[in-house]
Order: structure tokens, then C-alpha cells, then sequence
């Protein structure tokens, strides 16, 4: 069987930076990220009282989330392999005596205000949709949103914004713990990713699976997260990075992308149409097997497509087997063939991806992968702490000499999911 990925794409390399639209709009182009992390509960607790005038009833978080690999099989019912960063969003939250919300944020801008009862996709956007659309969530899940207060809440964030690494679910899933505690409602964490989820599809626009909400309420400080999309069902794996001498360096590349918009969306539909075709309920339920035979039954586009979740599954399945056997080699080598498959097979890359990419490994990365949905954002790289300075500035110095803005480089710590800081 010829191998889809060697087959040459229309376009290797593509920037697709479309206009960000809607209530995708990445907080229409504001920062939340603060000049230091430090205590920062008792900042947002501060800044809660300072910009609603009287003190919080507590502070949450939700940790932003790198997908160690598994990328565009979450919403194929396939498995993914996320852990949740030492990157976070933390919210500040009181109850009213009204059914009114009001949030903010560090970025300034003023409050939003709107009717708890009254969240709809047509009557939400920017940066709001996603708190509106957690309390709207968790009324599609059981909470009974017409016996409920309103409540204020107040933002800060360290996860950058449009880089692949969840920082819309951060927010979702920092809220939705609150809420859960001070509406003193009996819903579960996975109920809470179903509500997460939905805002995020049904009230966003963004039509992405469940991987990223699910990556920030059930993530483990040490463990990486293995997920099969399809039954919900998730464990943690070790991902005992310090004991091995490893370091997860991530990439930022600064190249926003935005999951509402188009590029995103083209990849979806392509999936669910050769499900069709195949005659399955989703790709899961392809085989490497079938490939050739799904090769007569579809154009060369779309089999490129399949093929990369296919491959892709299996990817996930052995890096999960790798990891439990400690041998992180085995995992590098899993993480380089992903993102060849995304670059060609998917066509998810661009340049600055790919060039990160290749920077690391020449470096002595043991793997390298962009991360997230693509289109932009970051990549990761799994390298020896020994060797983790010399990458960074091999990666800066491409970046330079290739004309490509400075990129943001930092470690992920694999870190503990949404919870109550004070």
C-alpha cells in the first residue's frame, strides 16, 4: 500500500490567519496575562473586590493544557493524550441576589453584564461567550438555572491566548468548579465536561471535541491524561518528567489561530463526510487495515485526512504503552511521525510549526510536535535538561534567520486540573 503521507500535498506550509470571528474572537485582542504569577489568587481576590466592590466568596483556577499527541482525533471519537501546564486562569467569584451575571478581566475594558437567563449564541460574544457559556452549559446538564443566582466574576490569566494550549477552557473549566461549589450542585467532573463542551461548541461556535475541557478538570500533577473520546472513559499515564531528567519545552510560535473559524471547521466536515462514505459512526472505526480499500472510495484529499487519524490513534496507543514502559525514546519517535502527519497528511502546519519542529530535533530533541488544532499556535519539544538551553536558542536563532517573529519558550510542567486556590 502506497503511504498516504508520501504522497505531495497541494501546499506542505500554509498560513491560515483568517479575521477572528464571533464569539471566537480571542477576547477580541486582549491580553489577560499579567506581568507575574505570583499569589496570584490573592490578586484576583483584590481586583474582584476593587472592580465589584465588596470581596469574593473564593478563588478558583484551570490549568491551560499541552496535548503531548492526539491531535484532531477528539471529535473522530478516537484517543488523545493530554496534561494539564503550570499555566492558569483563575477566577474570583460571588454569588447576587439577582439573576444577573457581570465579568471581567485583567485586560481591562470595562464589565460585561448580562441576564443568566438570556445566554444564546446570538446574544453573547467575544471574550464573554465563554463564562456565559459555562453557566449556560451547566444548565444543559441539570442545573436549574431559573432557581439559581447570578453572580459577578473576575478573570486573570497566565495561559497565553491563541497558542494551542486551551485557554478558552481554562476559563470555562475554572468557572464551571466555582459555580458547582457555590450553586452547591451534584454534577460530577465529567458532567462538567460535557457543560464545558457544549459552551464551548454551542454558545462559542468553535467545533472542537472534548479534549481540552477534559484535559483541564481531570488532569494530574505528574500524569499525563489518556482519553478515549468516544466512552468518556480517561486514566492518568506517569509522566514523571524530573525523575527522568526531561524537560517539555513548549514554542509559542506567536501565530494566533482562532478553532471558530473556517480552516478548523473544513477539517471536521471533511472527517464526518468520509465517515459517511466508509459507512462507519466515525473514523475510530477505521483500521489501518481498511485503508486500502477506503483508497478507491475516496479522493486523495480526504484519504490524506483519514489517514492521519487513523495513523494517528495508533500513534497515541503506542506512546501510551511507551510511557508506561519508561521509554521516552519510543515517545519522541511517536511525537516526530505526528507532526509529519499533520504537516502532510492533515495540512493542520505552517511554517514557524514546522521549523520549531525541526530546530528541536536537530538540537538533540528526543521528539517534537506542534500541539493543538494548528494554523498556528505552539509546538513541543521533549529534550534532556541538559540539553534544554542549547534548543532554545538553536530555535530562536532559526526563527531570526528565517524572518519569523520572536517566538514565546517556555517549560510545561504536567500540573493538577481545575480546583479551589482559596
Amino acid at each position: 500500500m502506497t503511504r498516504v503521507a508520501d504522497i505531495a500535498p497541494e501546499t506542505q506550509a500554509r498560513h491560515v490567519h483568517e479575521a477572528i470571528a464571533r464569539a471566537d474572537a480571542r477576547w477580541q485582542g486582549e491580553q489577560m496575562i499579567p506581568e507575574t504569577t505570583q499569589d496570584m489568587p490573592t490578586r484576583a481576590a483584590a481586583a474582584f473586590a476593587e472592580q465589584f466592590g465588596y470581596q469574593p466568596e473564593g478563588v478558583w483556577s484551570a490549568p491551560g493544557r499541552v496535548n503531548l499527541i492526539g491531535d484532531h482525533t477528539d471529535y473522530n471519537e478516537g484517543f488523545v493524550l493530554p496534561f494539564g501546564i503550570d499555566r492558569r486562569t483563575w477566577v474570583a467569584v460571588a454569588l447576587r441576589r439577582d439573576h444577573v451575571v457581570r465579568v471581567a478581566s485583567s485586560a481591562g475594558g470595562g464589565t460585561v453584564e448580562h441576564p443568566l437567563l438570556e445566554i444564546a449564541r446570538e446574544a453573547v460574544g467575544g471574550w464573554s461567550a465563554y463564562p456565559l457559556g459555562t453557566a449556560w452549559g451547566l444548565g444543559q446538564v441539570g442545573a436549574d438555572l431559573e432557581h439559581l443566582a447570578g453572580f459577578d466574576a473576575w478573570f486573570i490569566s497566565d495561559v497565553p491566548l491563541g497558542a494551542g494550549l486551551s485557554s478558552s477552557a481554562a476559563i470555562e473549566c475554572a468557572l464551571a468548579v466555582a459555580l458547582v461549589e457555590l450553586w452547591g450542585l451534584r454534577l460530577d467532573r465529567t458532567a462538567l465536561v460535557e457543560a464545558t463542551h457544549r459552551a464551548e461548541n454551542e454558545i462559542v461556535g468553535a467545533p472542537t471535541g472534548i479534549l481540552d475541557q477534559s484535559a483541564s478538570l481531570l488532569a494530574e500533577a505528574g500524569s499525563a491524561l489518556f482519553l478515549d473520546c468516544r466512552t468518556e472513559q480517561s486514566r492518568l499515564v506517569p509522566l514523571d518528567l524530573a525523575a527522568a531528567g526531561l524537560e517539555v519545552i513548549a514554542i509559542d510560535t506567536a501565530v494566533e489561530h482562532a478553532h471558530a473559524t473556517g480552516a478548523y471547521a473544513d477539517r471536521r466536515t471533511a472527517c464526518e463526510r468520509a465517515s459517511q462514505i466508509l459507512g462507519v459512526k466515525a473514523l475510530r472505526d477505521v483500521r489501518l487495515e481498511d485503508l486500502d480499500a477506503a483508497a478507491a472510495r475516496l479522493d486523495p484529499v480526504t484519504l490524506r485526512r483519514v489517514w492521519h487519524v487513523v495513523t494517528e490513534n495508533e500513534r497515541v496507543l503506542a506512546t501510551v504503552t511507551a510511557l508506561e514502559a519508561g521509554d521516552f525514546a519510543g515517545v519522541g519517535t511517536q511525537m516526530a511521525e505526528s507532526h509529519a502527519s499533520l504537516r502532510v497528511d492533515f495540512e493542520v502546519s505552517i511554517a514557524e510549526l514546522d521549523a520549531a519542529v525541526a530546530a528541536s530535533l536537530a538540537a538533540g530533541a528526543l521528539g517534537a510536535r506542534m500541539t493543538g488544532g494548528g494554523f498556528g499556535g505552539t509546538a513541543i519539544a521533549l529534550v534532556d535538561r541538559a540539553s534544554a538551553d542549547a534548543l532554545v536558542a538553536d530555535v530562536r536563532k532559526t526563527f531570526a534567520d528565517q524572518g519569523f517573529r520572536e517566538p514565546s519558550i517556555f517549560t510545561v510542567t504536567p500540573s493538577q486540573g481545575a480546583r479551589r486556590d482559596r
